[in-house]
């Protein structure tokens, strides 16, 4: 098959339909982190896409994802907004260190990368834009605390978590992608 447009939007479409099930199933099992931190896996659709597509893919997935769960969250878009911008920033940043280097070290490389660049910016995103968006009356102080003691943690151990389960599944599925 011919790496074309053609291609870029079933596979588009496919790991994005997969990542909002994920998603969709997490959200059901109700496990969360100071009640609002979703623990569910449905990013690894996106990075998987990500690493076998390229970037923009992974951005595209995770795009497409956040966008149908709107239809179904009651967080008014905030949360879907602050998971495709700290995702986006995880799935961008590992596909682009692991297109210049496509062998296992650089997927090691791409994804410890992805999770500290990640973890960092879920810091900034969060205390500058999305905090105050949610709760825009906290102290500053609280909105600090709550991103340095308790999101940023969390993103980095669920970037690591992720990046061993992507470590796991990826090659075993990255030859019948690239056909």
């Amino acid at each position: 098959m011919r790496r074309g447009k053609t291609f870029f939007i079933v596979s588009v479409g496919m790991f994005s339909a997969l990542a909002f099930l994920l998603q969709y199933i997490g959200s059901l099992m109700g496990l969360k982190v100071a009640g609002f931190l979703e623990i569910e896996i449905s990013d690894l659709p996106a990075i998987i896409a990500s690493l076998a597509i390229g970037p923009v893919a992974g951005v595209c997935v995770e795009g497409i994802k956040n966008l149908l769960h709107c239809t179904i969250s009651s967080t008014g878009f905030v949360g879907e907004l602050a998971n495709f911008v700290v995702n986006g920033t995880f799935v961008l940043v590992c596909g682009m260190v692991y297109k210049m280097n496509k062998t296992k070290k650089g997927a090691v490389i791409s994804l410890i990368s992805a999770t500290v660049i990640m973890s960092v910016a879920s810091i900034f995103t969060n205390l500058f834009i999305m905090l105050p968006l949610y709760m825009g009356s906290a102290p500053f102080e609280a909105k600090l605390n709550l991103t340095l003691y308790t999101i940023a943690p969390f993103n980095f151990v669920r970037g690591l978590s992720l990046s061993v389960i992507t470590m796991v599944v990826y090659k075993k599925i990255s030859n019948f992608i690239k056909r």
